[in-house]
């Protein structure tokens, strides 16, 4: 045995949802510097920002694909195409999000039904469409974005908050049931991270100093490269026994 494990994915291909942007996109560039091949799953098929030219220029090969979360059958289109492409499926990173903020009171159905089609819904079936590709190879790993929004209540973001704890045990069932295939489903928690997402909020000066007072540990906000590395270590060899695990990437904000 090596006395250091392998901290790579050289040669595997991954699926990364909502790639365009944030999160999916650093995911996706830090999958392809550790040795992916990328199929980049876009809300819209043309608005992946040059992403695809820049995994192609690291020496990777990468796929744009049709694929809103809210939508079964682009879901079970882009997994299939992305085997059909590589011949294969290794990763996958349920990274797209819908996230409505909104008074409790105030919530819509249609803000409702959205987010839950997207986080909820779209994680379970896209996890599924991979996972029967993945029992057939006898290997895969499932990353799921969920959020410290699971952890802790945020005001005005109750449907979301519901989203993400609901992914964070998601995980759990999946890991239990696809074990025996040699599946690892596991799960990601960041605190607020610098994205075109949260550049609003983060804008509001008052809001930007609450956030840091209450990331606990490090007091500052996050950079997407730090979630995107930690994504990389639970795809690679060296997390092959860690399965059904949610990590916090939060600063230190849920150790009060």
């Amino acid at each position: 045995m090596k006395a250091l494990p392998r901290f790579d994915v050289e040669d595997q291909v991954a699926l990364v949802t909502g790639a365009a942007r944030g999160l999916g996109r650093a995911i996706a560039l830090a999958l392809a510097e550790a040795g992916a091949d990328i199929a980049l799953g876009l809300r819209r098929l043309d608005s992946d920002g040059g992403l695809a030219q820049e995994i192609v220029a690291m020496g990777r090969r990468a796929l744009p694909l049709q694929m809103d979360m809210a939508d079964l059958q682009q879901i079970h289109r882009a997994v299939e195409d992305t085997e059909r492409h590589f011949g294969k499926l290794d990763i996958l990173v349920n990274n797209a999000a819908n996230a409505p903020s909104n008074l409790a009171e105030h919530v819509t159905e249609e803000d409702f039904d959205r987010t839950l089609a997207v986080n909820l819904k779209g994680t379970f079936f896209a996890s599924q469409a991979a996972a029967r590709i993945m029992i057939r190879q006898n290997r895969g790993c499932i990353i799921n974005l969920s959020s410290q929004a699971g952890f802790v209540a945020l005001p005005t973001e109750s449907v979301y908050c519901m989203t993400k704890a609901g992914i964070s045990h998601l995980t759990k069932c999946l890991a239990v049931e696809w074990g025996k295939y040699n599946i690892r489903v596991n799960a990601v928690v960041p605190t607020f991270i610098h994205t075109p997402g949260t550049k609003e909020m983060l804008a509001d000066p008052e809001f930007h100093a609450e956030v840091i007072q209450n990331i606990a540990a490090l007091h500052r906000i996050g950079e997407p490269i730090e979630v995107a590395g930690a994504v990389v270590f639970l795809a690679s060899p060296a997390a092959s026994l860690i399965t059904g695990h949610t990590l916090l990437i939060d600063g230190g904000w849920t150790a009060r």
